[in-house]
């Protein structure tokens, strides 16, 4: 194998370490042409950056995102820093001709996410946005099923993702690993961070979402700042709850929250249609859980529980054998896979920075509509 694509990661954090796991074993498990090199890393403390790059084995480390992005050694820009800086790397990234794989989500604003649409579509660099739970063997395979009309005409979706770590006030926000919490640097709270999966994995199963409503809450009004070392006031959404309209007529229910005492991921979603139901679990990651209505006996009528570990089942052929169940690490794998094989095919793997960017149209639809109350318009591309 004498392809390689030579990695260099911004940023060391809980992503980098995912985005790290998966570069380092793709060859272990795809059989892509390409051999993944982790060439250099850098960020804000160099002490962490030395650690990050001895433990995940990058050649070295740099004290600038700009010499990592300048180099030419460097084949892959992975941005996996807060989001106030993706729009500046990844513009950066594909000025230099670099491929771009950024953290989710694309940017704060619709605004910063078109112009790094507009630069990798310029630049003409492959590109992508890690939703990685549309690489969950089991989401993947209930996008099979509705492409295959399995529930007929969709009426509804509804999804939740719902964590409780911020419930206590004396939580800070800003700096290292809490920049979530910080408006200027996270853009958003929940809508940005949890939600955006949702609406990703919703757009990809079941079209394009056209109007929204929300209701959005910060439940801690101020926190003191790691940075400053002041009080200062909470900007992000703490909880969201949005209902909105899909281009296919269904209808879409969505909540999430940081304030829902003893979860710690649950992200669910459940899909009905005319002929049949599909709902997903994350903290049953292994399971599809499908209801099929046409065709099936009235007395034997009832949900039935997929376990997706047969080889048959989307990325399972790459690992183990029948029952063994693979984890969340392995989504970013997937993703990885598919990307390299985009790269190596010609034909983009999704999703693309342009993708992204229907997504960051949903979420500051809901955001507004959160300030206004009023229904808002997505603008999503149909």
């Amino acid at each position: 194998m004498s392809k390689q694509l030579r990695v260099g990661m911004i940023g060391y954090g809980f992503m980098a370490r995912t985005h790290s796991n998966a570069h380092n074993r793709l060859n272990n498990f795809f059989p892509v042409e390409h051999k993944i090199v982790l060439k250099a890393c850098t960020g804000l403390e160099a002490d962490k950056v030395s650690q990050f790059a001895a433990t995940w084995g990058y050649e070295r480390t740099e004290d600038d995102w700009r010499k990592i992005v300048a180099a030419d050694d460097i084949d892959i820009i992975d941005i996996c820093t807060p989001n106030n800086t993706h729009a500046e790397i990844a513009i950066a990234a594909a000025e230099a001709g670099k491929m771009v794989f950024c953290e989710k989500p694309l940017a704060r604003t619709v605004a910063e996410a078109q112009t790094m649409v507009d630069a990798v579509e310029k630049a003409g660099v492959p590109n992508m946005v890690s939703f990685n739970y549309r690489r969950v063997p089991a989401i993947t395979l209930a996008k099979q099923m509705i492409d295959a009309g399995r529930i007929g005409r969709p009426f509804h979706f509804r999804a939740n993702f719902l964590q409780d770590w911020t419930i206590s006030p004396d939580v800070p926000q800003g700096g290292d690993a809490l920049w979530r919490l910080d408006v200027k640097a996270a853009g958003s709270g929940v809508t940005g961070d949890l939600l955006a999966h949702n609406i990703d994995v919703a757009m990809w199963l079941n079209g394009p979402i056209t109007r929204v409503t929300a209701k959005t809450e910060t439940f801690v009004k101020e926190r003191m700042h790691n940075i400053t070392g002041k009080m200062e006031p909470v900007g992000i959404d703490d909880a969201c709850l949005f209902i909105c309209e899909f281009a296919n007529g269904s209808l879409g229910l969505f909540e999430s929250t940081r304030y829902a005492r003893g979860h710690k991921a649950l992200k669910t979603f459940e899909m009905n249609g005319e002929n049949g139901s599909l709902a997903f679990n994350l903290e049953e990651m292994e399971y599809l859980d499908f209801f099929e209505y046409k065709g099936t006996e009235a007395d034997t009528r009832g949900w039935r529980r997929i376990h997706v570990t047969n080889g048959e089942h989307p990325y399972m052929n790459r690992y183990w054998v029948p029952g063994l169940v693979i984890g969340y690490e392995h989504s970013f794998l997937n993703a990885l896979a598919d990307f390299v094989a985009g790269v190596e095919s010609g034909v983009p793997a999704e999703p693309t920075f342009r993708t992204g960017l229907q997504t960051q149209k949903v979420c500051e639809a809901v955001l507004k509509s959160g300030r206004t109350g009023a229904w808002e318009e997505t603008g999503v591309e149909l």
